[in-house]
């Protein structure tokens, strides 16, 4: 009942189409494509024309949204930290607490009020991390320490 209700104006839009044509059936259309040919001819390409109009709109207003399914691997157990991952990548204490931070979600400046440190020496340990883990987003920096179990 959605479906019907959201077109509504072209169910409309196509029932006075069919009563036109009714119409001109019925009033001899053998006379009137003599008498006015051009003008039919005329209506009718105004008519697919319009209705190529309402096919375009109802394409271009469609939502692309795209469903996009990810699988991931999720590992539970008891978390301990990889010792000797921590130390191959030689992170500092306060990089590791930024690393956690950063998995929790906060941003650098949330991070810089809870560690009281300015946003600068925050974005100066956040590129440290980068470097360090080889890598090029905040994201990726946290899927990898998971991986490397620095992290929970």
């Amino acid at each position: 009942m959605i479906g019907i209700a959201k077109y509504k104006h072209v169910f409309l839009y196509g029932i006075g189409l069919s009563a036109m044509l009714f119409l001109l059936r019925w009033m001899e259309w053998k006379f009137l494509v003599l008498d006015y040919a051009i003008d039919i001819y005329i209506g009718l390409i105004a008519c697919l024309f319009t209705a190529l109009g309402i096919w375009i709109a109802l394409k271009l207003n469609k939502p692309k949204v795209k469903t996009l399914f990810v699988e991931k691997e999720i590992y539970v157990s008891d978390f301990t930290v990889d010792a000797r991952e921590l130390e191959r990548l030689n992170l500092r204490p306060r990089e590791l607490q930024v690393l956690q931070m950063m998995a929790r979600g906060l941003s650098n400046a949330e991070i810089g009020e809870q560690l009281f440190i300015s946003l600068s020496t925050v974005k100066t340990h956040v590129s440290g991390l980068f470097e360090k883990m080889e890598v090029k987003s905040r994201t990726q920096a946290i899927d990898k320490a998971k991986k490397l179990r620095i992290i929970a």
